[in-house]
């Protein structure tokens, strides 16, 4: 293919960066990524939804997936007390795939990485993005290698997909307060060693604490026999704990049924926490570069929604781009920044919902309507942007009404 639009640097190759890449790259645009780290490297975000595969299957890399080998994902069940229920995703209201993977993402974002170079896509490794300049007419990134070496690039555009990094919302004063409680993860991947039969690996579950309706735990089976489990509370329930495996094991043994299911596993890797991890800027785009991601936005974990999220952000980045390239009238915040918004907004809606329990009295109701479920299951899903869905397109009135009802 023959490359003559412009050149665009991505910094970051995680799933935005690696999706929005090879989105470009197949449009005619020479399209650089330039990563801080060495893939495959831990990151936390195991548990897809299944709206990214519709992003996968558009930026080509569908069937790399498919052969890889990582545990299917159907579904999402929830447990509180005595309490179960389960949502499965091929029942969901919106159009579209129903089912996807629950992933190690070291060796996922890889294989993204990986089906980008392979369409085409320049990455370049150990490369950090130390000052950007987007006065001049084309935006110029000061950069430093591994060795120690300082370079220019210059770029027609520059997308910030670098994640929690957040390279150019702090290196151009564009974090902005989130709004969210300032909440704790501790987590880790442990042999689970979880029985045959006593828990369906091909959902994500999620746990309420018995005790403490704002704090949750997450489970989430791999194809290996192996799972992630975390916590998220506010940081004052974890004072007089030691941030360890111990601290982990005692938390998960507040809860009899996750202890149960856990009982002889086994916590052989090093547990990690991570503080303050919601996040927002003053703006999604600028002159001459836009942010992908959770470079902008991150709002929680609780429904897995920062990948489809950024994936999201690099299929209406492309879309935007090309336009624009193509010397079409684009308006970054209508065409962009906006659309985004209105599926975060859906999903904060109902983050929203999940800490102060409303959400929770829906989905622990004893008298579930299908239909109902069905439009839920689409947003647990990632469908958050198909406004043909009640729940998406009046999701805080329909929201409300739903919980007074089951109330």
């Amino acid at each position: 293919m023959t490359n003559n639009k412009g050149d665009i640097i991505i910094i970051g190759a995680g799933p935005s960066g690696s999706i929005a890449g090879a989105l470009l790259q197949n449009q005619g645009f020479q399209v650089t990524i330039l990563e801080r780290q060495l893939f495959p490297r831990f990151s936390i975000g195991e548990s897809l939804l299944p709206q990214c595969m519709e992003f996968i299957k558009q930026a080509g890399m569908l069937d790399a997936l498919v052969n890889a080998g990582f545990q299917y994902k159907n579904g999402a069940s929830f447990a509180y007390r005595d309490l179960r229920t389960e949502f499965s995703f091929e029942d969901k209201f919106s159009p579209g795939i129903g089912t996807t993977f629950q992933v190690q993402r070291g060796r996922f974002d890889k294989l993204l990485a990986d089906e980008a170079v392979r369409i085409g896509v320049d990455i370049q490794w150990q490369m950090d993005v130390m000052e950007a300049d987007f006065s001049i007419d084309r935006p110029e990134l000061t950069v430093r290698n591994n060795l120690g070496e300082v370079i220019s690039y210059r770029a027609d555009f520059v997308l910030d997909a670098s994640g929690f990094g957040r390279i150019l919302p702090k290196l151009l004063d564009l974090e902005s307060p989130s709004g969210f409680p300032v909440r704790q993860a501790l987590f880790g991947h442990i042999e689970d060693r979880i029985s045959a039969g006593s828990f369906d690996r091909n959902k994500i579950r999620i746990t309420v604490h018995p005790q403490h309706k704002d704090v949750w735990y997450w489970l989430i089976p791999f194809s290996n026999g192996r799972s992630s489990v975390g916590v998220v509370a506010e940081p004052e329930f974890f004072q007089g704990w030691d941030i360890n495996d111990q601290a982990l094991q005692d938390i998960i043994h507040q809860d009899p049924s996750l202890s149960e299911l856990l009982q002889n596993a086994v916590f052989d890797e090093l547990i990690n926490t991570i503080t303050g991890y919601s996040a927002n800027v003053k703006s999604l785009h600028g002159k001459g570069y836009a942010l992908l991601g959770n470079a902008g936005e991150f709002l929680d974990p609780v429904f897995s929604s920062g990948v489809t999220i950024a994936m999201k952000s690099a299929s209406l980045a492309a879309d935007v781009l090309g336009r624009q390239f193509n010397h079409e009238a684009v308006d970054w915040q209508r065409d962009y920044a906006e659309p985004l918004q209105r599926g975060v907004d859906t999903f904060r809606v109902f983050v929203d919902a999940w800490y102060d329990g409303r959400f929770q009295d829906v989905i622990f109701h004893s008298k579930q309507q299908a239909e109902v479920k069905a439009m839920i299951s689409s947003i647990l899903a990632g469908y958050a942007w198909d406004e043909n869905n009640p729940y998406v397109k009046n999701a805080r009135s329909r929201l409300d009404t739903l919980v007074e009802l089951c109330r």
